[in-house]
């Protein structure tokens, strides 16, 4: 078992889900059940399906496209993405 690739994962998802709209919905939801372990679960389920989704994804692309071009096309996903929001964002100040 590689700790240090559980790891890597584990601090990269929860920073990047800390402040997201998923768990501001989430806090939302718990604020207004009854249950707050009937949140819990579910947020919790809904994260872990689409976490297997995402792996199982990646699976199937890994077997299609070698892992240099999948992190290429990440990062200019992310490279363009970033551009859109400064560029959209400049554009609300005028």
């Amino acid at each position: 078992m590689d700790f240090k690739l559980i790891g890597t994962t584990f601090v990269s998802v929860f920073l990047a889900e800390l402040g997201d709209k998923t768990q501001l919905a989430t806090l939302t939801f718990a604020s207004e059940a009854r249950s707050r372990w009937e949140v819990f679960i579910g947020s919790a389920s809904a994260l872990i399906l689409t976490s297997a989704i995402a792996v199982l994804a990646g699976e199937g692309v890994s077997r299609l496209v070698p892992a240099a071009w999948i992190k290429r096309a990440a990062a200019a996903v992310f490279i363009l993405l970033g551009a859109w929001l400064l560029w959209t964002a400049t554009k609300g100040e005028r």
